[in-house]
């Protein structure tokens, strides 16, 4: 098993930023690749950003140039830096642990809203 807690939600004004934090616990030796999804109202959860073991990463075409996804593995920690936010990144962000065959694991959710 993995346990996932994200933090670093909250309410931002248009342009503004965020840093959200996914702290990642258990069998990590099992995790290949860890990411961002999120879910707006009414729509489905999406892929953000995703980076392997290796460091390579994805982005959804709509944050790239705005948001980074990085880890540190010494904390077991991946973050997501959201710059230049737009209204329509308002959502619900979960962290999201694959393993080797496959398998997710997913965090609680924290709630981005991005309003002025």
């Amino acid at each position: 098993q993995v346990q996932l807690v994200e933090s670093g939600g909250g309410s931002v004004q248009p342009g503004g930023s965020l840093r959200l934090s996914c702290a990642a616990s258990g069998r990590m030796f099992s995790i290949n690749s860890m990411g961002w999804y999120r879910q707006a109202p009414g729509k489905e959860r999406e892929l953000v950003a995703r980076i392997t073991n290796g460091g390579s990463t994805n982005y959804a075409d709509s944050v790239k140039g705005r948001f980074t996804i990085s880890r540190d593995d010494r904390k077991n920690t991946v973050y997501l830096q959201m710059n230049s936010l737009k209204p329509e990144d308002t959502a619900v962000y979960y962290c999201n642990a694959r393993n080797f065959i496959g398998f997710d694991f997913w965090g609680q959710g924290t709630l981005v809203t991005v309003s002025s």
